[in-house]
């Protein structure tokens, strides 16, 4: 108890510092790499260093040969498994703190909002995720990895009827069209409209379980609306839709300012959208 004791009168404040900042740094890590192919690298990289350790205790010279050079080269396998993740980390790092949008993602925005524009005015269903906070690593792995740079025109021949991937979700993330063809959870909600389809129940369902922006434009009345954190916004035009999705990737300091456009018109009956 005396050494306990002793240990803890010894340390310093700069000891507790360097606790704390370092277990922020984990704690960062595992949060960047939630929902992401990085936890199965990590999972295997951690089997192969177990592995080592029980060839080395049973004496398996040539499997302990293989592993001790392959982790000796560790730190280079860790910088080309991880080079895209390593890229991203390095460029959140360097960005101001005091920009709250970047001008890149506003232009994401922009190419979105002009491809939803023309998929209502044409009365072509679409679902546009955009990711957030919360990974969607699960959910792009059900589509076709595209990891193509954003543009309307992408967005809008991917919703073409006659694409094979127009039944799903894209899901855009790090301003990059990440993957196409996703497919969604449906929302369990017992609240939910019956005039709601499939496409708009998924946008509730994935809304539900991440903090993702979600656009869908309905295939039978061309009616934009976005679902966010569970709720429906519905009947946006580009103006409302732009300030919508700025607002929200602003991170005002107020998390519900982006439902202060206003209130939602009174409803009408409406045919069922999907």
């Amino acid at each position: 108890m005396n050494n306990i004791w002793l240990t803890f009168a010894n340390i310093r404040w700069q000891d507790v510092v360097d606790i704390l900042v370092v277990a922020l740094l984990i704690y960062q890590l595992f949060l960047f790499i939630k929902g992401t192919r990085a936890v199965q690298i990590i999972i295997g990289l951690v089997v192969i260093f177990l592995a080592f350790l029980v060839a080395r205790q049973v004496e398996l010279l040539t499997l302990n040969w293989i592993l001790s050079s392959f982790l000796s080269s560790i730190i280079l396998v860790i910088i080309i498994l991880f080079k895209s993740e390593i890229r991203r980390v390095l460029a959140q790092v360097g960005r101001s703190p005091f920009v709250k949008a970047t001008a890149e993602t506003l232009q994401i925005i922009e190419e979105v909002i002009k491809a939803a524009v023309y998929l209502s005015s044409h009365s072509t269903g679409a679902l546009i995720i955009l990711e957030r906070q919360t990974g969607l690593g699960d959910f792009i792995q059900t589509g076709t990895v595209l990891e193509s740079r954003t543009t309307w025109e992408l967005l809008v021949s991917i919703f073409h009827p006659q694409s094979p991937l127009h039944d799903g979700a894209v899901i855009i993330r790090n301003n990059q069209v990440a993957a196409a063809g996703c497919y969604l959870p449906l929302t369990r909600s017992a609240k939910v409209s019956r005039s709601f389809g499939s496409r708009h129940r998924a946008a509730l369902g994935i809304s539900e379980r991440a903090d993702a922006a979600v656009v869908v434009v309905s295939e039978e009345t061309g009616r934009i609306s976005v679902a966010i954190n569970g709720r429906f916004t519905r009947g946006l035009d580009s103006v409302t839709l732009k300030r919508v999705l700025q607002t929200l990737f602003a991170e005002e300091k107020n998390p519900r300012a982006y439902w202060l456009f206003g209130p939602r018109k009174p409803g009408r009956h409406r045919p069922p959208e999907r």
